[in-house]
């Protein structure tokens, strides 16, 4: 049978002074950091943002944890590195996570468990992932004291692997695995714009023009004046989205996949360059040229 007993273990001294062995801690926490992103959090606003954007069918006489403050637990644990709503059975009694939701390290009620995280991502239905999606472009908007007179957008596809049988997962033969490849799109600046969730596939010309025409458009309502500059790889180099940009009459650097079209106006370009390299090796040489066709 288990006995407990009120001494601890004597251990031998190291170089004269003597280890001490203690079991009677308080809670601890490895996620010190959070006390900072909750002060980001709490001056940004962010997670009341897009509860505002919901609508809670439950009965506010029964709800213990409101959806702003189950939406800041999420981006906690995401900001902590806990991808996995399943990390919230251990976390939400971590003392980091209390004190980053504005409840006691010690005396504060818990937050919320998985299965009310996984009740709030499939909350929302499409015109609420759409009015999220205007809020995060108005909360980047609203981060410059002034509108700046360009910017620059770069548009890119990023693969996301998953690890279960989320929605939306698709299985992408060039990574070799199930995933989702989200739309990021990013300022000049590296500060985040927007973001659309979608199957692990390359976007389409029709999808892809579709995406920058409504984000275009929220960002114009906040800054009619403001110029914008586009810039994205060769995929996005599409008929429908060249159609927009020329409509919408925004400026744009997009990559081109090689074709046969675009040999013949750099063949002697290319061949120049070639020889200039055989008279001076080892140098690299960079050149450009400017045509239309």
């Amino acid at each position: 049978m288990t006995q407990s007993t009120c001494s601890t273990p004597r251990l031998s001294p190291l170089n004269g002074k003597p280890v001490l062995l203690g079991f009677d801690g308080a809670d601890m926490s490895s996620d010190a950091g959070l006390t900072l992103l909750r002060e980001i959090e709490r001056r940004a606003g962010l997670a009341q943002r897009l509860a505002d954007c919901l609508h809670d069918p439950r009965d506010p006489a029964k709800v213990q944890h409101s959806l702003s403050d189950i939406i800041r637990f999420r981006i906690m644990m995401i900001g902590a590195g806990y991808e996995d709503g399943n990390d919230a059975a251990a976390l939400r009694n971590d003392p980091s996570f209390r004190i980053a939701l504005e409840r006691g390290p010690e005396t504060g009620p818990a937050s919320c468990s998985q299965p009310t995280i996984s009740r709030m991502e499939n909350l929302p239905d499409a015109r609420a992932l759409i009015r999220m999606g205007h809020e995060m472009i108005r909360f980047y908007c609203h981060s410059f004291a002034r509108p700046p007179s360009r910017i620059v957008l770069d548009i890119d596809d990023t693969f996301d692997a998953v690890h279960g049988h989320q929605q939306l997962r698709l299985f992408n033969a060039f990574y070799d695995e199930f995933g989702f490849q989200p739309i990021v799109v990013f300022d000049g600046e590296g500060r985040l714009v927007g973001t659309l969730l979608r199957p692990a596939r390359r976007p389409n010309g029709a999808e892809s023009a579709a995406h920058i025409r409504r984000l275009i458009r929220q960002i114009a309502r906040h800054w009619p004046e403001t110029e914008i500059l586009l810039r994205a790889d060769s995929h996005y180099c599409t008929p429908q989205v060249l159609d927009l940009c020329d409509r919408l009459g925004l400026r744009y650097v997009f990559g081109l996949s090689k074709n046969g079209r675009l040999a013949q106006n750099i063949s002697a370009l290319e061949a120049s360059t070639a020889a200039r390299y055989a008279r001076t090796p080892g140098q690299k040489l960079r050149r450009f040229k400017t045509f239309s066709y």
